[in-house]
């Protein structure tokens, strides 16, 4: 008698596949590369065509989003998935065939190298379409810049390294244990560094620039700010940043010019014991603030120093408005009479002028200068994300073209894949990657 093979009918394993391979076609569908397409197509038009354009293009695509660090690694798997390879487009027919070589995978990247303005077209393309579903996009933005190592070794020497557009970057930390003692760390690393402009409401990059590690984080800052503004978004409200960004002529450009609200960190560059200063040094006044923008009074009376309430910004004068604290807060002052002279408690204005770097639309000292600065860390998860989902903290990238596109491919997929789990009703799951499609 004949055995009778009993076959699933449901089987997990296909449908892990299955959803493996959907989030390939989530990306391929979304990203708009038909001009890239056109283009390079129309570069190769009578010449030979053995692997063809789109499905080599998708591949490398494939690469990113199933996170492989190397061509060899991803044509490895390309070699043994005819799944993958027929989700690419390769012709099915022509089974390990149609896999590209290494010298056609190298002379594809050679060609999307010298169209890097292509691949911004594409990024600036899906920020415009991501802007139908999300009408606040870019409205609240954060600034940030990461390290990217070289994958050559940096000469501290005279020799010369096998990156030559790579130079050394350095950064510095400094902190306070909970004992009061100061800690300090120095890293410093031979490559490159990404300048990321990310919304802080969505996380997702809205401006990148990919510079020599040395390149001051200050100097990319009002650049990118207005490329942005000039390509997507007309109002942006508030800028974040940390203390690498602290520049009170910035401050002014970005308010006075754009209309953006900066709030950023500040550095104490006062003298050494200094803790306040008059804000009216050439009077006889009892109001004076810290290097952190926090403004207080003194009692006339006892001269014990109380914080003073900020009681909003005037725009029209471009001042801030501070309220006595006995009148907001009903602190019991001995001198309040004297102070306030008949008044409901004393007001003071407080012009951006007196110092554009202490003093920033939105109060250092408010709840709301808190709130709308730890949006800053959303620049943070992105760059996190671009370490850990998409290979950066193990590649072997050098030369700063290369970098270039291959930070491009990783923030276009990016938003290709927020874009496509949009359209799919899975906004929750935007900012993933690695999360298989529904």
């Amino acid at each position: 008698m004949a055995r009778i093979i009993q076959q699933k009918i449901f089987s997990w394993k296909d449908v892990e596949a299955s959803g493996e391979l959907e989030r390939l076609k989530m990306v391929t569908e979304a990203i708009p590369d038909d001009k890239l397409m056109q283009v390079l197509e129309g570069e190769r038009k009578g010449r030979r065509d053995d692997y063809p354009i789109r499905p080599a293009w998708n591949s490398v695509l494939a690469g990113v989003v199933y996170q492989h660090l190397s061509i060899e690694s991803l044509r490895r798997e390309l070699l043994r998935n005819g799944e993958l390879r027929e989700a690419c487009g390769f012709d099915p027919a022509r089974g390990e065939k149609a896999v590209p070589s290494k010298d056609a995978y190298s002379s594809l990247l050679k060609k999307l190298m010298k169209k890097q303005h292509l691949m911004d077209e594409m990024f600036d393309g899906l920020i415009e379409e991501l802007k139908n579903y999300l009408p606040d996009l870019g409205r609240h933005l954060a600034i940030d810049s990461k390290a990217i190592t070289s994958w050559a070794k940096g000469k501290k020497d005279s020799q010369e390294s096998s990156d030559r557009h790579a130079d050394w970057g350095k950064k510095t930390y400094k902190g306070k244990r909970e004992d009061g003692s100061l800690w300090e760390k120095v890293v410093s690393w031979f490559g490159y560094k990404l300048h990321l402009l990310v919304d802080t409401t969505y996380e997702v990059p809205v401006g990148y620039r990919v510079t020599k590690a040395s390149s001051p984080d200050i100097e990319e800052m009002v650049p990118m700010v207005k490329d942005a503004q000039q390509k997507h978004f007309e109002s942006i409200e508030t800028l974040a940043g940390d203390k690498a960004y602290d520049s009170g002529p910035d401050n002014e450009v970005l308010y006075d010019e754009h209309g953006i609200k900066p709030v950023i960190d500040i550095r104490n560059t006062w003298k050494d014991g200094e803790q306040t200063k008059a804000l009216a040094p050439d009077r006889s006044d009892n109001v004076v603030y810290d290097y952190r923008g926090t403004v207080y009074c003194h009692c006339p009376s006892s001269n014990e120093r109380y914080e003073m309430a900020f009681y909003g910004f005037e725009k029209d004068r471009k001042t801030l408005k501070y309220k006595c604290p006995s009148a907001t807060y009903g602190i019991a002052c001995e001198g309040y009479a004297q102070c306030s002279k008949g008044t409901k408690g004393k007001i003071v204005r407080i012009p951006l002028e007196t110092d554009r770097r202490i003093f920033v639309p939105i109060a250092r000292s408010s709840y709301k200068w808190k709130r709308m600065y730890s949006g800053r860390t959303a620049a943070e998860r992105v760059n996190s994300r671009i370490d850990v989902s998409f290979g950066f903290e193990h590649h072997f990238i050098r030369g700063k073209a290369k970098m270039t596109l291959r930070v491009g491919l990783a923030l276009v997929v990016m938003l290709s894949m927020a874009l496509a789990r949009i359209k799919r009703d899975q906004r929750e799951d935007m900012r993933s990657l690695v999360k298989l499609a529904a």
